[in-house]
Order: structure tokens, then sequence, then C-alpha cells
């Protein structure tokens, strides 16, 4: 059984107020390029469809004119929300995308059923998980709220109710934060680990297919427990390059062999750093989106028009010796979409406090969120 394993398509995202619509287009294309030579039995897309949970007129037609040209290729394809997305909505008119050979996680109410495939080996079970909070869990297994606490035991008893059959092949497609998963500027994830989920949760599975992070890796060097990353890069914290998961699933007890098929965007997303006589009179003039870090002692008045002549799509610029910049909290626009509420507190408290969130505070935290989340989705 081979299949392709994407996710965090993030549709209509926009970086520093810069639609990247026309870099996400070209890169569906080149993906529909390599999912055609790549012949696969599945496409698997493991949530953040969307990178708002309303998504913009223009981003719903992107994802329209994607999953057409899927729809017209002789395989499956499978979709479940993320947190960026509203399961309610990315699931409209599954029951009717179901005949046509696309399926979507319906919102989490308890009752997963797997989507049987087959090839030589036999039966392949595939299982479709949204994104679940505990919350969830809990509301669909009311008997059992009180051992549902952490992101571990709402994915623990979730799996339970899916009653896997260890004894033939299966697949999850979940998205959330795993322990040990790592950003692209290689630190944990979630701070605190109250939103973490242990890689054990998901042991009866042969593969699981991850949605979340933004950089492609295997969790804990367990090549079955994998991110696929994002096919664009939407942070400049990402210097690695983007690729396409290939995995072929052989017979029971084998591991899964997986290749990596290299993206090339329209655009790439770097950093620049120099003077700004250094950066406009030496050969680096580029279209790519560009963060520009100037060196120089003093601010240059008309600097970043001067600088747009040589790099159009500058999105971001800054001094490096400026004494206002250690002292600041500084996020951009992606560092706030890309990281939950607890995140942004953990980062705030560190810059108020110099520590970290102890394991109980981050706890007492994550709850006051919750609360306020789950009291602002009432209202709506």
């Amino acid at each position: 059984m081979k299949f392709i394993h994407l996710s965090d398509l993030h549709i209509g995202k926009r970086v520093n107020e810069y639609s990247l619509a026309e870099d996400q287009e070209y890169i569906f294309d080149q993906i529909l390029e390599i999912i055609k030579n790549q012949d696969p039995d599945a496409v698997i897309i493991a949530g953040d469809i969307y990178d708002k949970s309303v998504p913009p007129t223009e981003a719903v037609g992107q994802l329209d004119r994607f999953l057409y040209k899927l729809y017209e290729l002789p395989f499956k394809t499978f979709l479940i929300s993320g947190n960026h997305d509203s399961a309610e909505r990315v699931a409209f008119g599954a029951k009717i995308f179901e005949h046509n050979g696309i399926y979507f996680s319906p919102a989490y109410n308890g009752k997963i059923s797997p989507i049987v495939m087959n090839d030589e080996y036999g039966e392949v079970n595939v299982y479709l998980l949204p994104f679940i909070k505990p919350s969830h869990v809990k509301s669909a297994f009311k008997d059992e709220a009180d051992r549902i606490v952490t992101y571990t035991d709402a994915v623990k008893i979730a799996v339970k109710h899916m009653n896997v059959d260890e004894s033939k092949r299966n697949i999850i497609v979940s998205h959330q934060f795993v322990t040990g998963a790592k950003t692209s500027e290689g630190s944990e994830i979630c701070v605190g680990g109250t939103e973490n989920v242990n890689c054990e949760a998901y042991s009866p599975f042969d593969y699981t297919a991850l949605g979340h992070i933004h950089t492609a890796q295997n969790i804990n060097g367990i090549s079955h427990i994998r991110y696929c990353g994002t096919p664009l890069k939407y942070s400049f914290s990402e210097t690695q390059g983007k690729t396409v998961t290939v995995v072929e699933l052989k017979q029971k007890g084998e591991p899964p062999i997986i290749s990596e098929i290299p993206l090339k965007p329209l655009r790439d997303m770097r950093t620049i750093k120099g003077s700004l006589n250094e950066l406009c009179n030496i050969d680096l003039s580029s279209y790519d989106y560009v963060r520009v870090i100037l060196s120089d002692e003093i601010e240059i008045p008309g600097a970043l028009a001067k600088l747009r002549t040589y790099y159009p799509n500058i999105m971001e610029m800054k001094y490096s010796n400026r004494n206002s910049s250690s002292d600041e909290l500084e996020f951009d626009g992606d560092t706030i979409e890309s990281k939950s509420p607890i995140e942004l507190f953990s980062l705030f408290f560190e810059q108020q406090n110099g520590r970290k969130l102890r394991d109980e505070e981050a706890a007492f935290m994550t709850k006051i969120i919750e609360s306020a989340e789950e009291e602002q989705n009432a209202s709506y």
C-alpha cells in the first residue's frame, strides 16, 4: 500500500499581510504532478486544511480546485480537520464526497469507524481522528470524564473506543502535539507539556500520519509516527527545505518505507543580514520573501524603499543594533497564528518573570483558557 502523506496546507494563509495564494496554487500543482508520478493508492491530508476556521472565499475556491484534481485521479483521499479548521465546516458535504472516494472526518462525536482498503497483503484500516481536546472526548464519553485530564488521556480514550483490530494493518490520521516533536528552531513545541500527546497513545497503529508541526520528522526516531511538515515555509524561523512524504506499507510487522520528494517553491522565505550598502551592492537581489536585518548603527531614512528595488517582497525589516531589540517581546504575525494560547502565555510569562512556567502553573492556565474558549464557542 503506497500513500502520500500531506498536512498543514493552511489554504488562505497570509504572512505579514502578504497573501500566499499564488504560492500555494503553484505548490499544489507541483504536488499533483508528484502524486501522478508516484501513482499511490491514497492521499492523506492530516489537518489544518485552511488557515482560518472561517476561510475567505478565495481559499474555499482553491481547495475546491485542488480536490477536484484529486478526484480525477484513481485513488482515495482522506482529510481531517486541524486546530485551525472548523470541523463542522470542513465536514460539510462529507457523505456526498465519500461516494466519490474523498473522505472527510466529521466533527468528533466519539464514533470513528475505519475506511477499509485492500492490497496484496490484505486489509488496511484507515481511522480519521480530527483535532481533539480533552473537553471533546469528555462530552462523547461522559461516564469516563474523570479519567480524561490530559491530551494523552483524550487520545487514548478516543483510540480505545475505535476497537482497533491489531492483527490487521492500521493507519491513523491525527492532528496533535506529540511529545518529542521539534520545531524548526529545535525546541519543544509545547511549553509545560500540557497539550502534548505521548507516542504510546498511537501504539495500535502501523502508521500514524500526523499534522500540526511544520517541520517534517519522525517522532523520537520512530519511522511509523511521522509529521510530514508543511508544503511551504510559513515562518522565517524555518530553514529546512519542504518535501512530500511517500509511505509504502508492506505486510504486517514490517516497518514502513518512507521517502521524501523535494518541493521547489515559487518564492523562498529567507533572512538576509548586512549593512544597507552591502545589501544593495552585492548580487543577492531576489523575488523571494525576505526578512532584512540591517547592521547599520543608526536608522537610515528611506532604507526600506531603497531595499525594495532589489528585494520587492520584503516582509520585514529591522536593525540588529537597536537598543530596544533585546528588551521587547517581538512576535511576527506567523508566530501568533501558529502558536496556541497557552504557548503565547508561556512565552509572555517567561519574558516577564525570567523563568519558564511550572507544569502545575501551565495546567492551571490551560484550564482557564479552555473554559474561556468553551464559553466563547457557546455564545456563537
